[in-house]
């Protein structure tokens, strides 16, 4: 019987430019308790950039000591860390090292918003995959053929991709789990003070049934149909029919739980919406205002600067300002 522990599964964060500090944490740690919980060096791991300089987190923090990509040496799973600003992450020598990764059939993963870069080496294709809930518009958008779910996280064959935030956490228990067993798992989340490991198939976000307080099941499916139908909008009086209320009686609702009317929480929907692509894509402003169903840019740019304070062009200019300077 051979009694030589088995060997470690060596582990790289690929850390980009503004990566999210909580989702780097929330995967690695679980993986330091395990080795911790066992007793034994169950994982190693090592922190990548592009270049082997150190990169700031969205929160300004850097971490050392980092590896160039061209110095890792052999790695079982690669695992980018994303976050805020994401597109500019994608330049084509990175994107070219993640497909020699690829090919070398290395595991390949992705927390918050790597993900993109994954898609964006044309390395999601027949995959399920998720990312952050504020990112999954624009995702769907620029990559309409890759299935992106709102999932927790997605564990596709040999790709690992998390909404980021403490996701990463379940998604890094799920693996130690299906590599070092359930109980192990369950020592670990522990550890980290979890009352539970979620599964892949918990939301992403906050039912709205629990923010409420209260179980209102019309309403919920009311707001479901407004999410579903941005770029047509449905009609109050669609709304109504569909579930079962009268208009009156679903204005009721709206003022009564969401404080607003139905026709204001759905502007806010799809103008909210067109802020995430308005950020994260290069669709012209026509082209946003037609897909959260305005009818023209005029009118969307009116509604947007009334909400915002700011006209669309203006955000994006800012925005592109600020990052061009580094500011936060």
């Amino acid at each position: 019987m051979n009694s030589n522990p088995p060997r470690p599964t060596r582990i790289a964060f690929l850390q980009v430019p503004n990566y999210s500090m909580i989702a780097f944490a929330s995967a690695l740690e679980p993986l330091r308790l395990a080795n911790r919980q066992s007793g034994s060096t169950l994982y190693e791991w090592q922190i990548a950039t592009a270049l082997g300089e150190p990169v700031a987190s969205s929160n300004g923090l850097t971490l050392s000591p980092v590896t160039a990509l061209s110095d890792l040496g052999a790695v079982d799973m690669l695992l980018i860390c994303g976050g805020v600003d994401i597109r500019d992450a994608a330049t084509k020598p990175l994107l070219v090292w993640l497909r020699k990764f690829a090919n070398r059939k290395i595991d390949l993963g992705a927390l918050c918003t790597g993900s993109y870069l994954l898609a964006k080496a044309d390395l999601l294709n027949g995959y399920r995959c998720t990312i952050h809930w504020e990112n999954m518009a624009s995702m769907h958008e620029d990559f309409p053929e890759i299935i992106v779910s709102s999932e927790l996280f997605e564990i596709d064959r040999d790709r690992y991709t998390c909404a980021g935030g403490t996701s990463a956490l379940d998604m890094m228990l799920h693996l130690i789990a299906r590599q070092h067993g359930e109980e192990l798992a369950g020592v670990v989340s522990e550890a980290c003070i979890c009352d539970r490991i979620r599964g892949r198939h918990d939301r992403q976000r906050v039912p709205l049934k629990h923010r409420l307080g209260t179980s209102q099941p019309k309403l919920v499916k009311a707001v479901a149909l407004m999410e579903a139908n941005i770029e047509e909008p449905m009609t109050l009086d669609e709304l109504a029919q569909y579930v079962g209320l009268s208009r009156r009686q679903l204005e009721r609702l709206f003022q009564k739980y969401l404080h607003c009317v139905p026709t204001r929480y759905y502007m806010e929907l799809r103008l909210r919406r067109a802020r995430q692509l308005l950020l994260q894509t290069e669709m012209s402003v026509f082209d946003v205002a037609f897909a959260c169903g305005f009818v023209s840019a005029p009118h969307f740019s009116k509604c947007y600067r009334d909400f915002f304070s700011i006209p669309p062009r203006d955000e994006r200019r800012l925005r592109r300002g600020q990052a061009a300077t580094g500011d936060a």
